[in-house]
């Protein structure tokens, strides 16, 4: 059964798109730990991102700096911190969090509680300033 990171990337479950390519697919996470919390994913499914062949992980790296720096932009922040963590979902991700401090990508904390209309606002947001 394919992860439920991979339903989202072919649409099968909704999510807050905010980039994606033939290869790539970024989203807000529903859990976030700050405004503008995205998850990047590679659609070909693996578990363990080092697992990853190594022209993948590079494109996946590539691709998560693009959405980082839309991420910046749209996010007041002073940078966005990138976290590999993957124990929760069977699928390769790149946690990318705006920072105002290192605290913000603490996630022992309470997760946000947004309104569907706030998730739409960010994601269109960082999806407007991607190059």
């Amino acid at each position: 059964m394919a992860s439920i990171f991979s339903r989202i990337a072919s649409g099968e479950i909704p999510s807050y798109r905010v980039a994606e390519d033939d290869r790539h697919y970024a989203f807000l996470d529903i859990n976030p730990v700050a405004e503008g919390h995205v998850l990047v994913i590679p659609k070909h499914e693996v578990d363990y991102i080092f697992d990853l062949p190594d022209d993948e992980l590079a494109a996946l790296h590539v691709f998560a700096k693009r959405v980082a720096e839309a991420v910046k932009q749209a996010i007041p922040c002073t940078k966005v911190g990138m976290a590999v963590l993957g124990l929760e979902v069977p699928h390769a991700h790149i946690h990318l969090i705006p920072l105002r401090t290192e605290s913000d990508m603490d996630f022992r904390r309470p997760k946000l509680q947004l309104t569907p209309e706030r998730m739409k606002e960010i994601a269109d947001g960082i999806a407007a300033r991607l190059k």
